[in-house]
This record gives structure tokens, sequence and C-alpha cells, in this order.
């Protein structure tokens, strides 16, 4: 049952959140505002249904060590993603206009925050965390990564291989990010930074999104295997590359810790692993 309830108050916040946020993009002010509220809102419920439904202080969004946590992710992400866009200008064609929408740009960061947190809090937060306690961490990265992946199907743009992609090079990453630290704090900090650089920084399309513009004002072509094509710069084989290698840094980090979940273990080992405080 608390698998159900986490799940349930997690995807009910994303709902309610994502509706608010998209219901006022023409203006990027009161999106900042809404999808800050809504990434609040996300962690602060998640805290709490951890703790009625497990019983035990919900550390993987405890405050202390939050924001250093957070900006570890975010320039983690940020780097990877400026490393894509150079490796698309040299290899394509990414060229830099002038000024795009620096209002735009602020409306990005509520549309990406709400984004990031919420999906974290749903695949990371509760899917892989439980799922690895179950199926140990291998198993657990494999499925929720597919499943993040697959998600993504939804998107307008969306193509099977930009799925895969995302399964791969972010689906992966962020279990391994957060089976390396034991907080979602570093790949909140992740998503946030890749997914805002993308858009909000370099104004690329996000996930096959339809993203709008951001701050700079931007042109990409040539081959989709370079670039992403309509996906965007996450169907690139530079971003599906550097993905995997970053997961495997991460997962090295994991297994040096001692926080790598073997599938068959004792319910201690698993409780040691599972609420494992941030580093």
């Amino acid at each position: 049952m608390r698998f159900v309830r986490q799940l349930l108050a997690a995807v009910l916040v994303a709902m309610i959140g994502g509706q608010a946020v998209g219901s006022v993009e023409d203006n990027p002010w009161l999106q900042l505002v809404l999808g800050l509220l809504t990434a609040v809102a996300a962690v602060l419920v998640h805290g709490w249904v951890v703790r009625r439904t497990e019983h035990r202080p919900s550390t993987e969004v405890a405050r202390e060590g939050a924001e250093a946590a957070f900006g570890r992710g975010l320039l983690i992400g940020v780097a990877m993603f400026a490393a894509v866009i150079t490796n698309i200008h040299f290899n394509a064609h990414y060229e830099i206009n002038g000024l795009g929408s620096p209002s735009g740009a602020v409306g990005l960061i509520g549309f990406m925050a709400a984004a990031a947190v919420t999906e974290e809090v749903i695949f990371r937060g509760v899917l892989f965390r439980i799922i690895e306690e179950r199926t140990g961490t291998w198993i657990a990265l494999t499925l929720t990564g597919v499943l993040f992946g697959a998600s993504h199907l939804l998107n307008p743009n969306a193509d099977l291989w930009g799925a895969v992609a995302i399964a791969i090079e972010a689906g992966g990453m962020l279990a391994a990010a957060y089976a390396a630290t034991r907080n979602l704090w570093v790949p909140i900090g992740l998503h946030f930074g890749w997914n805002y650089a993308a858009a909000g920084i370099f104004s690329t399309e996000v996930s096959g999104n339809d993203t709008p513009q951001g701050l700079l004002d931007t042109v990409t072509s040539g081959p989709a295997w370079v670039t992403g094509g309509d996906f965007g710069p996450e169907g690139s084989v530079y971003s599906v590359l550097f993905g995997v290698l970053t997961t495997a840094a991460f997962l090295w980090l994991a297994h040096r810790r001692g926080n790598m979940v073997p599938r068959r273990r004792s319910t201690g080992k698993a409780t040691a692993a599972t609420t494992t405080l941030p580093r």
C-alpha cells in the first residue's frame, strides 16, 4: 500500500501543478511562481507521505545539505549539455544570433523546475527506490529507465529513438545519481540543470515538447544523429555518450560507497542502503 499511496500522491501533485503551469504559459512571471510552488509542493508532499507510510525520516529530501547537493547536480547538468552543444556546433551547425526571449527564459525556470522535481519524485523517489528494495539496483535502474524513456513517447515530436536515448542517457543516469548519493537533490539538480540549459539558455528543443524560446536566439541544423532532429539534442548521439559516461561514474561511486543493492539481501542491509544520508 505504501507504494500506491506514495505514487498517487506524487502523480497528483504533478498533474495539478502541470495543469497550473501550462495554463499560464503566456505569463512568464506567473509561470515562474507556479512552477516553483509545484516543485516545493512535490518535495513536501513526498516527505510527508514517506514519513506516514514508512515511519522513518524522509532522508532523501532532507533539508540538511540540500543546497550543496542540488548545486552539484545543477553544475553537472549544465556542463553536460554545454558539452553536447559544443559537439553539435563543431560537427553539424549551431549558431547564436543574439538575444532571444529573456522573459521566456524566466518562465522556463518555473516550467523546468516543476518538471524536474515532480519527475524525480515519481521515478527516483518512488519507483526506483521501492523497486530497488525488491530487485536490487541493476534491475531497478533498467526497469525505471525504460519507463522513463517510454513516458516521453507522449510528447508532440517524440519518436522511438528519442525514447530510447532518454532511457539510456537520463533514466539510467538519474537513477545512478540517486544510488550514489541516496538523496533526490543531486538528480533534481542534474535534471533541472540539463533541461534549463537546453531550453532556457541555449534555446533548443527539449524531448520533442515544442519548447518555447529561451535566452538566446539560435539556429540548429545538420544530421539528426548529431543534432537530435525534431526531438532536440537529447536525441543526439553525443547526449547518449555523455549520459553513459556520467552513469558509469555515478555507479562507480555508488559501488565505492557500498550503496549498490544486490538482488538478494537481508532486510537490515536493505534498510541501510535505502536510508543513506547525502554525502
